[in-house]
Parts: C-alpha cells; sequence; structure tokens
C-alpha cells in the first residue's frame, strides 16, 4: 500500500536526548506492525535508521532518518532524530516536515535538556511526550509525572498509564472504565482531566459535558482533541517499553487514531516574497492544486547523488511531473520518486498532500528549496526554522596541499546536510575554520571528512571572532587627492559615528545636502564604509552596534571618480571611529551543565577560573544540579574535556551564544598593539 489520501497519512519525528531509546522504539515500531520480521538492535548495528558506518560505531543516530509503517489503514512516517546536544540543527530539520513532535523521555533519566530544548522547538507543532523503559526498576512514575508537568505544564496530561510494574500499559481515553491497577493516578481520574482539558475549548461540547452529565464518546472528542493539540493545549503523555514492547501496540493506536493528519496539524507557514515585502500565502493539502514542496534535507550519498527529501504540501508529484527549485526557470523531471526505509529507496508512483518522498541526483537541489510545477508559486518559501547558532571553532589545514580543494568540496556538502555546520576562511591565518555547536560536533565532522572523503588534516584553534565597537559620537573628514599628470583622483567625505546598543548591528544614513556628493558617487561611499566596518579600525576586527551618517563631502568636476570616494569614505569611517573610544567586544557563550550535586562546587570554580558568570541553578531531578553560566569564548578551550575529568563522564554539557560584551582592558590592548604591530597603519594619501 502507498497513502491514496492526505486522511491516510501521520507524520512525526522523534526527539529526545541520547540514549533514551528513540531508534529502539522505531525498530520495534516497525517490527510490530510487521515491516521488519525482527528488531534490530543499537548494539549489534542492525537497525533500519541508523545505517551510516560512523552511527553504528558510535552507537547514536548522526542524522535524521526518514521510515514509515502502515496500522490500521494508517500510514504512519516516522523520522528518527539525533539526539547528542550537539547535534540539535540535524535534529531540527525534521521539524518542517511533520504534524507531531513526539519527545521521547527515558523513564529512569527523567527530563534531560535535549528534551527541553525540542519541546521549546516545537512550539507551533503539535507535541506529544513519549515515556521509554518503563520496565526500568525503581522508577518513580508519579514523580516523574510531576517533573513533566512541572516542566512543561499543565497540559502534559497522561493518555495511558503504567502498570505497577511497568509490564504493560492501560488506556485511559478509549475506555474509561477500564478499573485496572496502575503506577499512579487511575484510569477514570486520567480520563476525566483529558476530557476537563479538551471541553475547555468546545462550549456547546462542555455544556453537554458539566450540564448534562453525558459521558462523551471517543468521536465526539476526536475534532476538539485536534483542536487542543494544534493550540498547545494538550500535550498528551503515553508510556512504551522498546524494550519488553510494554504499550507499543497502544502507541500505534494513539498515532493512527489521535495523531493529526496533514488536514489537523498546523497550517505551513509559507510566504511569497522576500525581506520585508514577504506576505503568507495559503498552501493547502489539497490533491487539486498546483504542486507545492519542502526539501526538509539533503542527504549526499556516495551511489545516488545527492538526494533531496521533502514534503508535499499541496499537489500531486509522480514520476512525469516537471517541478521547479525555488524561483528556477528550468523544470526538472522527477524521473525516480522515491519512498525511503531508512538506507532503502523505494521507487513510487504517486506522492500525494502530507507525502514525505525523496528525489536524487537534481543538482539545484537545497535545504528549504520550495519545488513547484507552476510559475504562480515562484518566490515561495516556508517561514525558517530558528537553529541554534554555531560557537565552537576549530581551523583546519589539510597535511597535502593537493588536498585543499577537496576539503572545500567536502565541507561545502556537509553544510548542504547540516544547518549548524558554518565553514569560514581565517584571511589573518590562512585557514579554513568549521564551527558546530560543540568540540563533539566538530569530532563527528572530522571523522565524517576522513571517512567519507579520505581527508586526513590537522586542526589548531581558531582566532576568537572579536569585534570592535564604539563609546561615543564622533566625527571625521578625509579629502583623498592624487595628481600623477592626466586626470587624477578627488573626493573627500564627512561623516558622523553614534553607538548603538549591543546587538542592533550598523546602520547607515545619508545627511548630505545640495550635492556636496553627487548622487552617484554614493554608492561608493558606501562600499567604502562597508570595507573599513569589515576591517575594523582599532584592532583589526569587524565593526558593530554603530550607526554611520554621511554628513558632508566635496567633488571635483574632471577628478572626481569611485575609486576616490571609496577611499575617502574609509579613511573617514576610521578616523572617526578611533576618535569614538573605540573599544574590542569578546564574543560569550551560554553554557548549560548537567552534575551531580557532590561536583557542584568542583563545576562552579572550573567556570569561575574560566572567567565565567553563574547566571542561575536549578535542580531537574534529585542529586542532580543544572548550573547555568555565561563564559567568554576565549576561555572555554578545552573545557568539555575537563568537565569529562571532574565528573568522570557523567554530565550534560550544552552551548549556546551569549552575546558580546567589552572585553578585559589587558586583552583590548593587546589585541590593538598587535593589529598595530602587524603594520596595519590607518595612513594613507590624503590631507585633512
Amino acid at each position: 500500500m502507498t497513502p491514496s489520501s492526505v486522511h491516510d497519512i501521520r507524520n512525526l519525528a522523534l526527539f529526545g536526548h541520547a540514549g533514551c531509546g528513540k531508534t529502539t522504539l522505531i525498530e520495534t515500531l516497525l517490527a510490530a506492525a510487521g515491516e521488519i520480521g525482527t528488531a534490530g538492535s543499537v548494539e549489534r548495528g542492525d537497525t533500519v535508521s541508523d545505517f551510516d558506518p560512523q552511527e553504528k560505531a558510535m552507537g547514536h543516530s548522526l542524522h535524521a532518518a526518514l521510515v514509515h509503517l502502515e496500522w490500521a489503514g494508517h500510514w504512519i512516517n516516522l523520522l528518527d532524530t539525533p539526539g547528542l546536544p550537539d547535534l540539535a540543527g540535524r535534529a531540527l530539520v525534521a521539524l518542517p516536515a511533520v504534524d507531531t513532535a513526539a519527545v521521547v523521555i527515558d523513564a529512569a533519566a527523567g527530563v534531560e535538556s535535549v528534551a527541553r530544548r525540542m519541546m521549546a522547538a516545537a512550539q507551533g507543532k503539535c507535541r506529544m511526550i513519549v515515556v521509554n523503559k518503563i520496565d526500568a526498576g525503581g522508577v518513580d512514575f508519579g514523580a516523574l509525572m510531576e517533573a513533566i508537568v512541572a516542566e512543561f505544564g499543565r497540559e502534559c496530561l497522561p493518555i495511558n498509564l503504567p502498570s505497577s510494574d511497568g509490564g504493560r500499559v492501560i488506556d485511559c481515553f478509549f475506555a474509561p472504565q477500564n478499573d485496572a491497577a496502575t503506577a499512579f493516578s487511575s484510569v477514570g481520574a486520567a480520563h476525566d482531566a483529558i476530557v476537563d482539558q479538551i471541553v475547555e475549548l468546545d462550549e456547546e461540547l462542555m455544556a453537554k459535558y458539566l450540564e448534562q452529565g453525558e459521558s462523551l464518546d471517543p468521536e465526539q472528542l476526536h475534532a476538539p482533541f485536534e483542536q487542543a493539540l494544534r493550540e498547545g493545549h494538550l500535550v498528551p503523555v503515553c508510556f512504551v517499553s522498546a524494550r519488553s514492547r510494554a504499550g507499543v501496540r497502544e502507541l500505534l493506536d494513539i498515532l493512527g487514531k489521535l495523531a493529526p493528519d496533514p488536514t489537523e496539524g498546523n497550517p505551513p507557514a509559507f510566504l511569497k516574497g522576500e525581506g520585508a515585502n514577504a506576505e503568507p500565502v495559503a498552501v493547502l493539502p489539497e490533491a487539486d492544486r498546483h504542486v507545492v514542496a519542502h526539501v526538509f534535507q539533503i542527504a549526499n550519498d556516495p551511489y545516488r547523488g545527492k538526494l533531496g527529501l521533502f514534503r508535499v504540501h499541496q499537489g500531486r508529484v509522480t514520476p512525469s511531473s516537471q517541478l521547479f527549485v525555488g524561483d528556477g526557470r528550468k523544470p526538472f523531471k522527477v524521473a525516480h520518486l522515491l519512498r525511503m526505509q531508512g538506507r532503502t529507496a523505494v521507487e513510487t508512483a504517486l506522492a500525494v498532500p502530507g507525502d514525505l518522498c525523496a528525489v536524487a541526483r537534481v543538482d539545484e537541489l537545497a535545504r528549504d528549496a520550495v519545488l513547484h510545477d507552476s510559475h504562480d508559486e515562484d518566490f515561495f518559501h516556508l517561514a525558517p526554522t530558528a537553529y541554534p547558532q554555531p560557537v565552537f571553532g576549530l581551523a583546519l589545514m589539510t597535511r597535502k596541499p593537493a588536498d585543499e580543494q577537496k576539503l572545500s568540496e567536502a565541507l561545502a556538502r556537509l553544510t548542504e546536510e547540516d544547518p549548524c555546520l558554518e565553514v569560514s576562511f581565517d584571511h589573518r591565518n590562512r585557514r579554513t575554520v568549521v564551527r558546530g555547536l560543540g568540540e563533539q560536533h566538530l569530532k563527528i565532522v572530522l571523522d565524517e571528512l576522513a571517512a567519507r572523503w579520505n581527508l586526513q588534516l590537522d586542526t589548531a584553534p581558531p582566532s576568537i571572532p572579536y569585534r570592535e565597537t564604539i563609546s561615543v559620537a564622533a566625527e571625521a573628514r578625509y579629502r583623498h587627492k592624487k595628481q600623477s599628470g592626466g586626470a587624477g583622483q578627488f573626493g573627500e567625505v564627512a561623516l558622523r559615528v553614534e553607538p548603538l546598543e549591543r546587538g542592533a548591528g550598523i546602520e547607515l544614513a545619508d545627511e548630505v545636502k545640495g550635492g556636496a556628493i553627487p548622487t552617484h558617487f554614493m554608492p561608493a561611499v558606501e562600499k567604502g564604509v562597508r570595507q573599513a566596518l569589515a576591517e575594523g579600525a582599532y584592532a583589526g576586527f569587524p565593526l558593530q552596534d554603530l550607526r554611520v551618517v554621511v554628513t558632508d563631502g566635496k567633488h571635483h568636476a574632471v577628478d572626481s571618480n569611485e575609486i576616490s570616494f571609496v577611499t575617502a569614505a574609509r579613511h573617514a569611517l576610521i578616523e572617526a571611529v578611533l576618535a569614538a573610544r573605540p573599544q574590542v567586544l569578546e564574543p560569550l557563550l551560554d553554557v548549560q551543565v548537567k552534575v551531580a550535586d557532590a561536583r557542584f562546587g568542583d563545576v562552579s570554580a572550573e567556570l569561575a577560573g574560566r572567567r565565567g558568570r553563574l547566571t542561575s541553578t536549578d535542580s531537574p531531578t534529585a542529586g542532580w544540579t543544572l548550573i547555568s553560566a555565561r563564559v567568554p569564548m576565549a576561555s572555554l578551550d578545552g573545557f568539555e574535556s575537563r568537565l569529562k575529568s571532574i565528573c568522570a563522564g557523567e554530565s550534560e554539557f550544552m552551548l549556546s551564544a551569549g552575546g558580546y560584551e567589552a572585553a578585559p582592558v589587558e586583552i583590548q590592548s593587546q589585541l590593538a598593539q598587535a593589529h598595530a604591530g602587524n603594520g596595519n597603519g590607518n595612513g594613507g594619501n590624503g590631507a585633512h
């Protein structure tokens, strides 16, 4: 069977911390549905969704993988996502493809950092929580449910309950009369709590429920249940054990009967146009409309080439479809329309709205590209997913000069696949720099470069991405004048710089009056200003958080040209910045560390020794402390290894960008002196 109707389809992504059992759970669901004969295991390296050799070796998912199964007439697409905190970007690529985000929690470990991050990221999607490993001994299910509610809100309500020994689960939605013993609460109380939550959104249903005392059957509750999911008013919690299979069939029933189909989830946030002119546009899951599909993931397969996984949001796609990529003028023929079962690709004849499929060997594909079959849909795009900012860097040097081109091509492929991998070139040191979400992220990237492209690399800490800014307003005027026989060069620019709030970026303004600088030379003035902003003035780092106002200038009818005004504007800006009490800003990182209570003092002291400031502490579970701190990036080199040493590997660690603040005076002075010592003077031809 392949789905022939949008109403048959359920699209879910499984998110959760590494080790919570997502891959094993998917394997068990596939086996229970008869898609595979026997469930594989992560330990044996024979699961459907962890098919990459690197994944098998590490025992962790490294990329989102798509599988599907059929259950009771429903076609269920499941995306297995990485759970390592450093691979959050590779997990989040799955969000635009699904209607439901299922966050998996290890019953014994409780709520972990990745679960928190993914529950926050999935707001706007229908969400559910799957508590896995309920057969683990010693779990206090009542306390766990309280922790879930405390973390994510009272909208989290159990839809089934584990038995006291975790050996099975008892349904609370479809069969409220069941009086079986449960590990906490009761079937009746759990059922009433869900119904009370649902009927709050439907006054007529609430009146029937309260005033007439009528019991409501599941059919009456279906539409308000879906509404509650869409609005975030209900987050069902269900219990399961992938290992013992307790609750597996019940989970499949919940996915088929209660997870939203593509017409019941929140509609995709498509826009038409670019920038501030972009406007919302309706894309409807109807088969008889123009095709609109969204590429949510790119994989570079050694045998199939570039593979683009996409969701059909509107219309039908067949192997004969001619599709445009974005605003491209030339369509491509789909030819081979693929359904993915992990690594295995099977050709299919039809993809209806809501389908998740793939197409291979189309070089124009890119993550977030929109595919369509009519120029009416040119310039459509989906509202972007918010990805964590890459913060941890490494400089890469090839051991063989001949490998430099291969490295460039390999990094281009990896950045297509990974939204949180950033590549730049350090012109000061002439090195390629990669940035990711942490030390482990970049170690995985290095392993991929070695395994997939046979690249042997040396690494070094990259230069810290300092920035410059100003403290007060200042003005400067610079005249560039050069005469060497024949036509000369002449341009004069006056401008003012003003400080902006931290994080405000750059603003450019023009207050030139009376044609002092002819209009056709203003682009050259802007070019010179932007050159100086990029180069820096005080210590050689890009400038930020200031406004530049061009106020006046002079020109010559014969000698003025573009290069003259580029040069004058560049020097004027440098002089104004140097007069505006410039300072060097250093990047900060927000650090979250979960450690055993006994290690709190040691880890706090380590952070303080790295110029870190504690911003908060929390106790997510008994015996553990969550430390939040803000630490200069320059001080974090080697911290992850040190943390593992202090905590004997028993810790969680997550980085995120924390903005910029003024560096200590001695560091600013050292950087400015180094810049001056490199011969970066700011003189030039001209008079002031």
